[in-house]
């Protein structure tokens, strides 16, 4: 009689459409571990350690005073230049850096996703997290030079709306997650897609009211103006600039739409995340 062979086969045990968030609240501590490591792991071996996440953002911020603000005439609505460009490149960066860091979580990741099993999920979240730690750095230079003009007289703080940056950081991180993930997802079979990322966050940040003010989209053309407005990241980079320095401008259709669309792009990355990370380590 023939010796019968068994095989053990090892799968997801989740559906799907089953985002399973009970299970990666279960690997909190996991969470943090990963966003630890991250943070320390970024700045080993460097000379100056975090200080670098001061020093680009002040870098890039003089380099726009002089190209838009010098050379290209474009105003700040009044915010010293220096406090509005600070400012707006911190909130861009953080959304920026959750979808650069998301974009490569598999590849990045193959070797340890391949060893042992953990909810995927924590690590895409940790790496958000990470980009609120370096939101949080920058922002000490934001609150610097802001109580800095405050004592000037050129600037009021009005304390309530600072508490509305907590939840643009939880929206601009949700949106960068799921962009994130989807793209990770695709790069396990199309590796090149990865290259087009930093391209497309560039123009995309010019696509977005960064380097300028809401308000000077006025006098572009229709289409320019249609597509800056109803940008998903326009609205939580406006209404930081309100929280902030009292200033910015959105409409309620836009809101409405950035907001629509950052609940679509989480959920539908996170299924195309659950859906991959089954048999992505035969891709990747």
């Amino acid at each position: 009689m023939a010796s019968e062979v068994y095989y053990n086969r090892i799968t997801a045990n989740h559906k799907m459409l089953d985002l399973n968030l009970e299970e990666v609240m279960r690997y909190r501590d996991l969470i943090f571990l990963f966003t630890q490591k991250n943070f320390t792991v970024q700045y080993k071996q460097t000379i100056l350690g975090p200080l670098w996440l001061i020093i680009q953002p002040l870098m890039a911020s003089l380099m726009h005073m002089i190209v838009f603000g010098s050379i290209a005439k474009l105003g700040t609505d009044g915010i010293p230049q220096i406090l509005f460009y600070f400012a707006s490149n911190a909130i861009w960066s953080y959304f920026d850096a959750c979808v650069w860091r998301n974009a490569t979580v598999f590849t990045s990741n193959a070797s340890l996703f391949g060893k042992v099993y953990f909810p995927r999920l924590t690590v895409p979240i940790s790496n958000v997290l990470t980009s609120i730690i370096r939101f949080g750095i920058q922002m000490l230079i934001v609150i610097a030079l802001f109580v800095y003009y405050v004592l000037k007289g050129q600037m009021v703080f009005h304390p309530v709306r600072w508490l509305l940056i907590p939840l643009l950081l939880i929206w601009l991180g949700v949106l960068g997650l799921g962009i994130g993930i989807i793209i990770s997802s695709l790069t396990t079979k199309y590796r090149d897609l990865v290259v087009l990322v930093g391209f497309g966050m560039a123009l995309w940040m010019y696509a977005t009211p960064v380097v300028y003010p809401l308000s000077t989209v006025a006098n572009m053309s229709g289409f320019i103006r249609t597509m800056i407005n109803f940008n998903p990241v326009t609205v939580p980079v406006e209404i930081f600039r309100y929280a902030v320095l009292g200033v910015g401008q959105w409409s309620i259709a836009s809101m409405i739409f950035s907001v629509a669309l950052t609940f679509t792009v989480a959920f539908f990355g996170v299924i195309i995340f659950n859906k991959v990370e089954r048999n992505f380590m035969d891709t990747v």
